[in-house]
């Protein structure tokens, strides 16, 4: 699905991912009601705590990273039911059940490529799982 709207909130997800200090993955996410931003989120640190580069093991900045989606949904501060969500890189589990809770609707992310399905492609299948048991749509984008 590729709609004008579509591809100008994909392109300020990008743009947002764009933000994310972290060297090795950079994520997106824009959260939108109709065709008004409601709120955006990037993967990184909480604030307050040092993000310095290469400071951290792989196991301990997974551990302390907030990711895009719960960055989008914590600075959105109201109802979010019926809202639609842009990410750069599809859901994991548990922030697909983050989306779920909250009452997003959609979900909008790009055809993700198979360098990206074979590193991440068991959690995909199981947070699409997910959102087609709960009803939410995922849209996948061509860019």
């Amino acid at each position: 699905m590729k709609t004008k709207w579509a591809e100008r909130f994909f392109q300020m997800a990008e743009l947002v991912a764009s933000w994310s200090k972290d060297p090795s993955t950079q994520v997106g996410a824009v959260i939108t009601s109709g065709n008004r931003v409601v709120s955006l989120g990037f993967n990184g640190y909480p604030s307050g705590v040092s993000d310095s580069a290469g400071a951290d093991t792989r196991e301990v900045k997974l551990l302390k990273t907030i990711h895009a989606e719960e960055n989008a949904i914590l600075h959105a501060r109201r109802d979010l039911s019926g809202c639609e969500m842009y990410v750069t890189h599809f859901p994991c589990p548990t922030c697909a059940a983050k989306i779920i809770q909250t009452g997003i609707a959609a979900v909008y992310c790009k055809t993700q490529d198979d360098q990206f399905m074979s590193r991440w492609g068991d959690k995909v299948k199981v947070s699409i799982d997910m959102f087609e048991q709960s009803g939410v749509t995922v849209n996948w984008i061509e860019v």
